[in-house]
């Protein structure tokens, strides 16, 4: 177990996010055309609508030719920073937080600065579907530490290209099955020292015995070659079962140690896989779903770019004092909670 629990005193500083974005690629792929390109490409004859009816995702965004983890990552953070009315130069601090990059050297961080026409120090972070809370969270350190004075944390996800849409019989699709909930996306936020609010508490837990379960194993050192291996495969069933024994144990803790119940939160923003997932999420949490921002149906498992998408679609909403939850679910197997008050 990892932990920050201390608030900070009143006389220390605070770090909150000052401007949210997101950015969604144009093409729309549902799950029918998601099904009937498997089927054609592959033979099988799969049941009408089985890809929406298991997942409850009717449709999800996908990149097109010549757009990459860092052109969504760029989007995002030039409307971030432009929302906070900043230059390129005013950040300090560029953390690239994903589980998918541009390539495995260098850092896809100094492809989106490039871009950007930033000089800060850049570096990547990544952890899976909860890459994009540990770069805020490690941009909150450094802030903290008096590393930075401004940083500008972005994703930029492109599960989709890691999909198997030719799987050779039953056992490769449902080895690869849960990389038909993939959808691409991109989100960013600037932080920076606040007079009060900010982010009020982060915790982390590890079951890193589950690293094997599930992911994209190709690229490193030991597959470094080879299609095979860089397409997403694993148990969903056997992730599932991992979150449901551990995942409530860190949201317990933190409503615990800070006294917040649900209803002290204006959104709770959880990672989402599927349509079921979430619903036994809910089940097993007991928050309300009045609390939660749906995206799942219409935009599928956009990795870790899933609780940026949905702070941006309620920022505007949000006013000073309002608190939300992020809730990040991860492979490795990880899991986050972070709570964030409005300045």
């Amino acid at each position: 177990m990892d932990t920050d629990h201390a608030a900070p005193a009143p006389t220390a500083r605070r770090v909150g996010i000052t401007a949210v974005a997101s950015a969604l690629p144009e093409r729309e792929v549902t799950s029918c055309r998601l099904q009937e390109r498997i089927t054609a490409a592959s033979g099988l004859s799969l049941p009408a609508r089985m890809l929406e009816r298991v997942t409850g995702i009717a449709s999800r965004r996908a990149v097109g030719e010549g757009e990459y983890a860092s052109t969504l990552a760029v989007r995002a953070g030039r409307a971030a920073l432009e929302r906070a009315g900043l230059a390129p130069y005013d950040v300090d601090l560029l953390v690239f937080a994903s589980a998918t990059r541009d390539m495995v050297e260098p850092a896809t961080a100094h492809i989106v600065q490039a871009e950007l026409g930033s000089r800060a120090h850049a570096l990547d972070v990544t952890n899976a579907c909860n890459s994009f809370v540990n770069g805020i969270d490690t941009a909150r350190a450094m802030i903290l530490a008096g590393r930075a004075r401004r940083a500008l944390v972005v994703t930029g996800e492109t599960p989709s290209r890691a999909v198997r849409h030719a799987p050779s019989g039953p056992e490769q699709l449902r080895d690869g099955f849960a990389g038909y909930t993939f959808g691409d996306a991109g989100a960013a936020v600037v932080l920076e020292a606040v007079d009060r609010g900010g982010i009020l508490d982060v915790d982390t837990e590890t079951h890193s015995e589950h690293w094997s379960v599930g992911g994209i194993f190709g690229g490193g050192s030991r597959h470094p070659r080879g299609d095979e291996h860089t397409y997403f495969q694993g148990d969903g069933g056997e992730l599932r079962e991992v979150f449901e024994k551990v995942g409530t144990s860190v949201l317990d803790r933190m409503r615990h140690r800070t006294g917040l119940a649900w209803e002290d939160f204006r959104y709770v923003f959880v990672h989402q896989v599927t349509m079921p997932y979430l619903e036994r999420f809910v089940e097993l949490t007991g928050v309300p779903r009045d609390r939660l921002v749906v995206t799942v149906p219409e935009l599928g498992n956009m990795a870790s770019a899933t609780l940026g998408v949905q702070l941006d679609r309620v920022h505007e909403r949000l006013r000073p004092g309002d608190r939300v939850l992020f809730v990040g679910l991860g492979g490795g197997v990880s899991i986050m909670t972070m709570v964030w008050e409005k300045a």
